[in-house]
């Protein structure tokens, strides 16, 4: 049984975890940061980074203690690398580094999307690739072919907003709280999605591909249209409106993918998919064409290094191994 030690620092939390043979969850630390970006409206990178440096030591020490591990029974260190903040990866890196040259234990690079797949498998310890992925996060929305545990294809991406950007600065013009996103879903499942109409995106010549800066630009221009008509902004059937509109989206561009590639077996992952619209649109449009569909338990949704540790498992037994000269970088396409 091989024992792998998760280290993920990308954005605002600060996560380690131990993790056996890529399926079964040891322990799983996360120190969050969200209370004191909340005054902020978002994430703000140089305070990230110093949170990092100051909780990453206790939280894998905490780790491993409820793991009732020693550092010597570890087997691999698995780090996400990329992409991310990279001030904030940057403290996650240094600090597996160094934890790896001073136990002599192998180091492991992990992509953070990969790592958010890898959510499923946790979630789910009977799934196996090769499947269709829809990634969507604060910072990503992608449609992935995963032909194996290592082996990622990138068959759509967005042109411009990642889908959780789009939702996270809508409630913000809304006049919502940080994260947007998340409150946004709690009221907005109370609203009509039919009371307002926004348009469906699509990029000429890549069927797959998002493009959400319109329906950002859209959601603002009601609102200011409607504040300078001195009318109440309608948060709620607004809210549900939008957020009907970006799923919509998601689903539509994600089935056509599976039908076009001859995928029966759907898997969504990121911090968007504990979206409650999304779930239940992404269930019905599986439903009505008989396939297959996964989704990562709410607790593994957003970043955590349990994730991180299950892919650097799958990482690890490919021979992916990283040498002390590792750095992180702010972006990198998850098939490199």
């Amino acid at each position: 049984m091989m024992k792998v030690l998760g280290i993920e620092s990308s954005c605002d939390e600060t996560a380690a975890s131990v993790v056996e043979d890529g399926r079964k969850i040891l322990s799983n630390v996360v120190a969050s940061q969200v209370e004191e970006h909340k005054i902020y409206g978002g994430v703000v990178p140089e305070i990230a980074s110093r949170r990092h440096a100051e909780a990453v030591s206790s939280v894998v020490e905490k780790a491993l203690e409820d793991a009732q591990l020693k550092l010597k029974d570890i087997d691999a260190i698995a780090v996400t690398y990329a992409p991310g903040l990279i001030g904030a990866l940057l403290v996650g890196v240094n600090y597996a580094k160094g934890l790896s040259y001073a136990s002599g234990i192998p180091l492991v690079p992990v992509h953070h999307l990969r790592g958010h797949i890898a959510s499923n498998y946790l979630s789910t310890p009977e799934l196996e690739p090769p499947f269709l992925c829809l990634v969507v996060s604060g910072g990503h929305s992608h449609i992935i072919e995963v032909k194996d545990y290592t082996d990622f294809k990138i068959v759509g991406r967005t042109h411009d907003d990642a889908a959780g950007e789009a939702l996270d600065k809508a409630a913000r013009t809304m006049g919502l709280s940080y994260p947007g996103g998340l409150n946004l879903d709690k009221i907005a499942s109370k609203g009509d999605y039919n009371a307002y109409q926004f348009p469906f995106p699509r990029v000429d010549g890549c069927p797959y591909d998002f493009s959400f800066s319109g329906l950002k630009t859209s959601v603002i221009n009601i609102i200011h249209n409607l504040k300078q008509k001195g009318e109440e902004v309608d948060v709620v059937n607004l809210g549900a409106s939008f957020m009907h509109a970006v799923s919509n989206c998601l689903v539509k561009n994600t089935e056509k993918a599976a039908r076009d590639l001859g995928y029966k077996k759907i898997v969504v992952a990121g911090g968007v998919s504990a979206n409650s619209v999304l779930r239940e649109m992404m269930g019905e449009t599986c439903k009505k064409n008989k396939w297959e569909l996964y989704f990562p338990q709410l607790s593994l949704c957003g970043d955590n290094a349990a994730m991180i540790a299950s892919q650097g498992y799958y990482e690890s037994l490919k021979g992916n191994f990283a040498t002390l000269d590792l750095n992180a970088c702010a972006t990198m396409p998850i098939d490199k």
